[in-house]
């Protein structure tokens, strides 16, 4: 399942599933409105296993990996974060939910980088051409 965070605009919900992408979105389909960024992986722990996209980088911490979902922290402008999360999704190195679990991820223009469970170190992808 891919979750937004409420802080992507709804313009970018409705053209991820123009191009056919599943998503729900906190506090419309899923949890509440307003949820504060503490209940949010208590809430992810919940629904099982899910890729949360959000605009909040204050999520890229490695200490937040977990075996049962995946945190993507967007550093794209508003308006880009369909295009990216597409993107994202198409990386040969993400293009499934069982390569995507345990990761907490930066998508930007320069690339991806990557807190993995049981990783120590912090790696770097480009995007694919």
């Amino acid at each position: 399942m891919n979750v937004l965070d409420e802080n992507i605009p709804d313009s970018q919900r409705q053209l991820l599933r123009s191009w056919r992408i599943k998503v729900r979105q906190i506090g419309h389909e899923i949890g509440r409105r307003g949820m504060k960024d503490e209940e949010i992986i208590p809430l992810l722990h919940q629904i099982g296993p899910v890729t949360f996209f959000t605009r909040d980088l204050g999520f890229y911490h490695r200490r937040l990996c977990h075996a049962n979902y995946c945190l993507v922290c967007l550093a794209v402008g508003q308006y880009e974060v369909a295009s990216f999360i597409r993107r994202f999704l198409r990386h040969p190195a993400f293009d499934t939910r069982s390569k995507r679990m345990g990761k907490v991820i930066q998508v930007s223009h320069r690339g991806i980088r990557i807190w993995q469970l049981h990783v120590e170190e912090e790696e770097e992808l480009a995007w694919q051409s």
